[in-house]
Formats: structure tokens, sequence, C-alpha cells
């Protein structure tokens, strides 16, 4: 993918101290293209603990780096935020969760359609997950 800087940089932003843990992790996230789960991490990086692995999120997701999707699978997913991202309800794209092979993916250029609320409501975040199969299941 992109060199050793480019990674440096994201946490930086976010105003992350870089470690080799943390820049392992964040490239892995990156490397599979989809938002992911714990357990898929876990798996990728089978010589890292899992207490690492799951600190490491907790504090990407309370820095933005990564936000979390709800795909209805059961188990939480994550996927790295753009640069410009504060993970606000203006920031709230469209997720899709294929359900042959249960991946999750960010469609970050369709957001989320806002919903005109009553009086007196006030939104804090939106999970909109369209549910289907996708091209890659679609061809077998």
């Amino acid at each position: 993918m992109e060199n050793e800087q480019f990674y440096l940089d994201k946490l930086s932003l976010r105003e992350i101290k870089p470690t080799a843990m943390r820049i392992l992790i964040l490239k892995t996230m990156l490397k599979m293209q989809r938002a992911v789960s714990l357990t898929d991490l876990e798996n990728e990086l089978d010589s890292v603990d899992k207490s690492t692995i799951f600190r490491t999120v907790t504090l990407f997701l309370s820095r933005h780096l990564i936000h979390g999707v709800d795909d209805g699978s059961g188990a939480l997913k994550y996927a790295v935020c753009s640069d410009s991202c504060n993970c606000s309800v203006e920031d709230q794209h469209s997720h899709f969760y294929c359900e042959q092979c249960r991946r999750t993916f960010c469609f970050k250029h369709i957001h989320v359609p806002l919903v005109d609320l009553p009086e007196g409501f006030a939104v804090h975040s939106i999970n909109y997950v369209l549910k289907g199969i996708c091209p890659a299941c679609r061809k077998d």
C-alpha cells in the first residue's frame, strides 16, 4: 500500500503515538479494505495478543481514527475513517453487509439519508446498513 509515512501521518492526525503494534493494526485494517471485527483482526494477526488488539481498537475509536459499524451480524465491525472525518452525524455513510460471505463494506460516497425528526429529538449517530450479496459472491 502506501509508505510508512502514510501510517505515521494518519496516527499523528489523531494524536496517537505511533508504536509498531499500532502501525501494524492500522496497516492490517486498511489492507483488508472492508469493515473488520475483532475476530477478523485476531485471525489476521494471529501472533498478536488479543488484549493488545482490543486496547488498540478502543484507542483508535476514542480518537476517531476508526468508526464502529453495527451490521446486524452480532459482532461490531470497525473501519478506518477518512482524514476529514470527525464521526459526526454529517460524516455518517452507508454500509453494505453481504449475507453470503458476511463481510461488511463502507460506502463512503453514499451518505445516509437524513430524517426530519419531530421537535425535541436530537440525532447523535445513524446506522444505515444495506444487506444483500456482494459482487464477489454473485460471481460464485
